[in-house]
């Protein structure tokens, strides 16, 4: 027989969300994790229905828990017993942070190396191309100055 709830530690380790059960847990005492709107401390339990808000910053992942399950699930299985329902803005800010995370590094992570230069000027080239600013620099200045003075 099915368990009709689940404790939010076990079950968010069960479904991939967190490597561990320890880092779950640890998510849990850090008031990451809420169900609802109330905080779930690790021993809490999570049923059917429920609404599983995860804050790894920057992003708040939101999950809506479609079966429980108290052993870890392989990958392919893993929609079955939950759904992302992350807003798109929240998945938006996720990519923004992913192309400028090279910009704004950490204390300690040393100089950027060549992969990062090169992908920060391909951002830059991007930002230029597509930046709608109608900047145009392909134009001879001296094909103007002539007209200004007939």
């Amino acid at each position: 027989m099915a368990k009709a709830e689940e404790r939010i530690d076990k079950w968010m380790w069960a479904t991939r969300i967190f490597k561990t059960r320890t880092i779950a847990a640890e998510a849990c005492k850090k008031g990451r994790i809420s169900i609802g709107d109330a905080q779930a401390k690790p021993s809490r339990t999570v049923r059917v229905g429920d609404i599983v808000k995860v804050r790894k910053p920057p992003v708040t992942y939101s999950f809506l828990v479609k079966a429980l399950t108290e052993n870890r699930l392989g990958a392919k299985l893993v929609p079955d017993y939950l759904e992302n329902i992350t807003p798109q803005s929240e998945l938006d800010l996720l990519e923004v942070i992913k192309v400028s995370g090279f910009i704004d590094r950490r204390k300690g992570l040393g100089r950027p190396t060549k992969r990062d230069s090169r992908e920060l000027e391909k951002f830059r080239q991007d930002i230029a191309e597509n930046s709608g600013m109608g900047w145009d620099f392909d134009f001879d200045f001296d094909d103007n100055d002539n007209e200004l003075e007939d």
